[in-house]
C-alpha cells in the first residue's frame, strides 16, 4: 500500500469514528459534554498534512456533518471552515507547542466555535442556552492529547507498514 493510500485509509477511518461518536445516543444530561469530534479530527489532519487537508476539506467535512446530524445545510461547513482557516493560519506555531499548550489552543478553537454557533443561532432566533453550553469545549481540550496521540500513532504505524 502506498503512503498516500495508508494516510487516506487512516483519515477515512478517523472521520468514520468521529461521525459514529457524534451519532451515538447519549442521555440528555451527558449530551452537553459531547465534544465536537469532527473538529478534533479536522484539527489533527490540518496540523499534520495541510497540503492535502485544507479549507475545501473542512467545508466538505462540514457538509457531511450537516447531512448526518440533520442541521441547516452549511452550518457545520461554515463552522469547520472557520476552524480550518484558523488552524492553517497558526499551524506552524501549533505544531511545535507542547501538548498542554496544544490542548489550550484546541480549547480556544472549540470555544470560538461555540461563539460562532451562538451567533448563528441568535440570527436564526434560537437563543436559549445555559451555562452547560460552554462545557463541551473544555471536554474537547481535555481529550485533545489522547486524540492527537492516537491518530499520530496510527498514522506512524501506517507509514512503517509501507516501508
Amino acid at each position: 500500500m502506498s503512503r498516500g493510500r495508508a494516510i487516506n485509509a487512516w483519515l477515512l477511518l478517523s472521520i468514520a469514528v468521529a461521525s459514529v461518536l457524534t451519532l451515538i445516543a447519549v442521555p440528555e444530561s451527558l449530551r452537553v459534554l459531547r465534544p465536537f469530534w469532527l473538529a478534533l479530527v479536522l484539527i489533527y489532519w490540518t496540523i499534520e498534512a495541510p497540503e492535502h487537508y485544507g479549507l475545501g476539506f473542512a467545508f466538505a467535512l462540514g457538509l457531511l456533518q450537516d447531512v448526518l446530524v440533520g442541521t441547516l445545510l452549511g452550518e457545520h461547513a461554515f463552522r469547520l471552515a472557520i476552524i480550518g482557516f484558523i488552524v492553517l493560519r497558526f499551524r506552524s506555531r501549533m505544531r511545535f507547542f507542547p501538548m498542554w499548550q496544544q490542548a489550550l489552543a484546541v480549547g480556544a478553537l472549540l470555544l470560538n466555535d461555540r461563539i460562532v454557533v451562538l451567533l448563528l443561532r441568535a440570527i436564526a432566533g434560537d437563543f436559549a442556552i445555559d451555562w452547560r453550553y460552554w462545557l463541551a469545549p473544555l471536554v474537547g481540550a481535555a481529550l485533545w492529547p489522547w486524540v492527537f496521540l492516537l491518530l499520530d500513532d496510527l498514522r506512524s504505524r501506517g507509514r512503517q507498514r509501507e516501508s
